[in-house]
């Protein structure tokens, strides 16, 4: 029997809606509270400003496109460098502005529509890009479970597999409710799991105050450190266009034309710019969610809202916050293993229901060179920006594509490779 699908706009009753909510919450949470500590400022700002950002993201969007936004890694190098150079507030100024060109960018699109993507990035190109944007993160997931490490720590590793293999039997023996809570239910387990063997403290939690007020900082603005920032434009759109082809592939709507890459672009990059302008970092929206959309089959928009609005009460309650950072890194370890995995398969989803036919020359070479592309580590460097991974793949899958459409239309392509269908 197939499952359960919870479409975009359907509501669900209380009791699911708020651990429905939580799960989303757990999801992306150890990822985005690693931003604010690289760039060494305090997370609560961050989780109120992500839920903030969510919810204009939500109303831009006409609540048809359902996705978190949580802390941007795009920003990091960049980031860094300025705050090295001129302090965190000039950093902030940089947010705002890839965030203002971010819009700049959303209403081209508008003025010139989207039908370019379907010439830049075919699907035995788009399938492949989609697939690195969980495959290139498969290492993080490691790294962060602690398997990598010189001296593997036992208790980690039961960590990470209580967690692991929780989500994945839940995904397929929970029956009803439980059937859609695999991922919350996962989190639970290996926390008690982590608590267990030792490996939680639990003195933020006692030293957290009631209730505190988020840490507000006023951006400043230095044309130099505005130009260090801006290339980091190619990286956003690019995972951006990334994120909602495979979104669309799960939900099983195109929401590139509905409610439109203009909308989404511009919810994405507003919520940036007002992350900027009051102390936050960049966001942008969360393969994490992505994954559970895809694990749970359920989609709904309300219920992504809800995780926004305990996001932002997380940033005022201070002990909530606080017990939710005593995560261990293995649990989410566990959780990322599982939902990345289910990103690289959504992407090769898009190479079967398309139909790609591999006898075909071209998409035989748009799929092989952008897979070694980004999986090989090879980087482009840009000023202060490296461009690799998911990012480079899509730059040279634009450009491959691009050029065989140009050969298509000049009558250059031999028979193996002219099946214009297939292509276009």
């Amino acid at each position: 029997m197939a499952k359960r699908i919870i479409q975009v706009e359907e509501k669900v009753p209380f009791k699911m809606l708020v651990p429905l909510s939580i799960q989303h919450l757990f999801a992306m949470f150890g990822a985005t509270v690693l931003v604010p500590f690289l760039f060494g400022i305090n997370p609560a700002i961050v989780l109120l400003m992500n839920g903030i950002g969510t919810l204009l993201f939500i109303f831009v969007t006409k609540g048809k496109a359902p996705a978190y936004l949580g802390s941007s890694f795009a920003f990091l190098a960049p980031g860094n460098m300025v705050i090295a150079q001129f302090g965190y507030e000039y950093a902030l100024g940089g947010f705002i502005a890839v965030g203002f060109v971010g819009c700049l960018l959303a209403f081209i699109i508008k003025k010139f529509g989207v039908k370019w993507i379907d010439v830049v990035l075919p699907p035995a190109a788009m399938g492949p890009v989609v697939a690195l944007i969980g495959l290139e993160l498969a290492g993080s997931a490691a790294n962060t479970a602690g398997l990598l490490d010189e001296v593997v720590n036992m208790n980690n590793v039961i960590v990470f597999l209580v967690t692991l293999l929780v989500a994945i039997i839940g995904s397929v023996c929970f029956k009803k409710f439980w059937s859609v809570i695999p991922i919350l239910i996962a989190v639970v387990a290996g926390y008690l799991t982590a608590v267990c063997v030792g490996i939680v403290d639990f003195t933020p939690v006692m030293e957290a105050k009631l209730f505190a007020l988020p840490n507000f900082t006023a951006p400043k603005f230095n044309l130099d450190a505005i130009m260090m920032m801006l290339p980091v434009i190619l990286v956003i759109a690019s995972e951006h266009i990334g994120h909602q082809v495979v979104t669309s592939q799960i939900v099983g709507r195109d929401l590139i034309k509905d409610p439109g890459l203009d909308r989404t672009l511009f919810g994405d990059n507003f919520s940036t710019m007002i992350s900027g302008f009051l102390g936050s970092v960049p966001t942008t929206t969360y393969g994490e969610n992505i994954g559970v959309m895809a694990l749970t089959g359920v989609y709904s928009v309300q219920v992504i809202a809800g995780a926004a609005i305990l996001s932002v009460i997380c940033s005022f309650i201070g002990p909530l916050a606080a017990l939710i950072e005593t995560i261990p890194n293995p649990v989410i370890g566990g959780i990322s293993f599982l939902l990345y995995g289910m990103i690289g398969v959504s992407g090769l989803r898009i190479l079967v229901d398309e139909h790609v036919d591999y006898g075909n020359s071209v998409n035989m070479m748009l799929t092989s060179v952008v897979f070694v592309t980004g999986l090989s580590g090879v980087a482009l460097h840009i000023g202060n920006i490296s461009l690799s991974g998911m990012v480079l793949a899509a730059l040279v899958a634009m450009i491959m594509s691009l050029a065989f459409f140009i050969f298509s239309k000049l009558h250059w392509l031999n028979e193996e490779s002219e099946e214009p269908k297939d292509m276009l």
